[in-house]
């Protein structure tokens, strides 16, 4: 089984083939092609790629299925005694993406 970790909105995420993940918001339509360059760390089976900081030549292509926002948080402030308490709402927009291909490069390339 073939994965990747991946590096996209300052976050980090495991890629398998034919996986969704959901990260932050990417622009571009449901249906559009995507690429990751940025792979940190990659394993074929039976082997393990490890780059320092990246793997060269490796990327992620995946197709972005849905744009949305996630669940709604609330932010409440108050200050005792000082009459102030301001409650505002917040949701994250994220992108679901499914991850299609997963290559680490040429072979011999380091």
């Amino acid at each position: 089984m073939s994965y990747a970790i991946i590096r996209t909105g300052g976050k980090q995420y495991r890629a398998e083939s034919g996986k969704t993940i959901r990260i932050p918001s990417l622009p571009g339509d449901a249906g559009a092609k995507v690429t990751f360059s940025d792979v940190i760390l990659g394993s074929d089976g039976d082997k393990t790629h490890v780059g320092v900081p990246g793997l060269k030549g490796a990327n992620v292509t995946g197709e972005i299925v849905k744009q949305g926002l996630g669940d709604k948080i609330v932010v409440f402030k108050m200050k005792r005694r000082k009459n102030y308490a301001k409650k505002q709402g917040h949701r994250q927009g994220f992108t679901e993406v499914r991850i299609n291909d997963i290559s680490f490069g040429k072979k011999g390339e380091k």
